[in-house]
């Protein structure tokens, strides 16, 4: 029984943080794909590409106005941060902190 109540538990919190999880992974996916595909694009491009992708992948958390884009020698790197608040259950929630960057 007590390992019924445990199994229940986590089944529990793993259906919670699954889809923060799996759009943190769409996002990065999609930061990965640009800075192989942009090498010459301007920041607004990708940003407005990275825009596009998220919203076929269902990526809501972050904006391309989120990215941080950068050049490291003629490589775009292109990087982002957020925090997210899962909410559990009776008042109780655990904070995320998800960041990504494009370098391999």
């Amino acid at each position: 029984m007590i390992g019924a109540a445990i199994f229940v538990v986590l089944a529990l919190l793993g259906l919670k943080l699954a889809p923060s999880y799996i759009e943190f992974f769409q996002a990065k996916k999609a930061i990965v794909a640009l800075a192989q595909e942009k090498q010459a694009a301007s920041v607004i491009d990708i940003r407005k590409a990275f825009d596009q992708r998220a919203a076929v992948d269902g990526v809501e958390t972050i904006r391309g106005s989120d990215l941080e884009v950068t050049k490291d020698g003629t490589d775009v790197v292109i990087s982002f941060g957020y925090r997210k608040d899962v909410p559990m259950f009776a008042g109780i929630g655990l904070y995320i902190d998800f960041q990504a960057n494009s370098k391999p």
